[in-house]
């Protein structure tokens, strides 16, 4: 389970431990108790932060949102109206990468979280809208390479990744997962199709 500084907020540590239990036990061994004992902390103390299952679900998927946005680290891409197609290709397979080897478990939990949002309206909606910044932030890159249709263009950008993601933590390439430079290739050769060979990139 995640190891929290002390100063760590309770929500914080209640989250990250919901998060690490979806990927470790399925959305089935995630309940209140489960957090309590798997955090170190005392009884009703999660019913304290997030009193009904809904809105421990919520929780998690807030945090998760939360650190997968250091993963992806978009506000830290070079802006690619000077770095060019190469940066937003280097910065998406780094991001990718990092999804499929050291942070293997949030993405595990992120799909968990998924499936459930599919049956639960109100989990769908809190779990679209963390979905929402990154989307933002991808199509104000791809416009800013020249994108003819930047929602067509971030729409096979994000079923790329999330494909590529799935099929190598819980399909059938799990054994198989990419190095960082097959995944900078397979991006390199994405972008290239949607935007032009012209655009250089590289």
């Amino acid at each position: 389970m995640p190891a929290h500084p002390p100063s760590a907020s309770r929500a914080d540590l209640v989250a990250d431990t919901a998060l690490a239990l979806l990927a470790e036990r399925g959305m089935r061994g995630l309940t209140h108790r489960a957090v309590d004992e798997a955090a170190g902390l005392p009884q009703g103390s999660t019913s304290n932060v997030a009193r009904t299952r809904q809105a421990l679900l919520e929780l998690s998927v807030r945090r998760l949102a939360d650190r997968e946005a250091r993963v992806l680290a978009l506000h830290e891409m070079p802006d690619p109206r000077t770095g060019g197609p190469g940066s937003l290709v280097d910065a998406l397979a780094l991001a990718t990468h990092r999804a499929l080897t050291r942070n293997r478990e949030l993405t595990v939990a992120r799909y968990e979280l998924a499936l459930e949002a599919t049956r639960r309206p109100e989990l769908r909606a809190h779990f679209d809208a963390a979905g929402a910044r990154f989307r933002e932030q991808l199509s104000a890159l791809v416009s800013a390479l020249g994108s003819t249709d930047p929602d067509r263009h971030v729409l096979s950008l994000v079923a790329w990744a999330d494909g590529l993601m799935f099929s190598c933590v819980a399909g059938t390439y799990h054994a198989q997962v990419p190095g960082l430079e097959q995944v900078r290739a397979g991006l390199r050769e994405l972008l290239a199709g949607m935007l032009g060979a012209g655009k250089g990139v590289v």
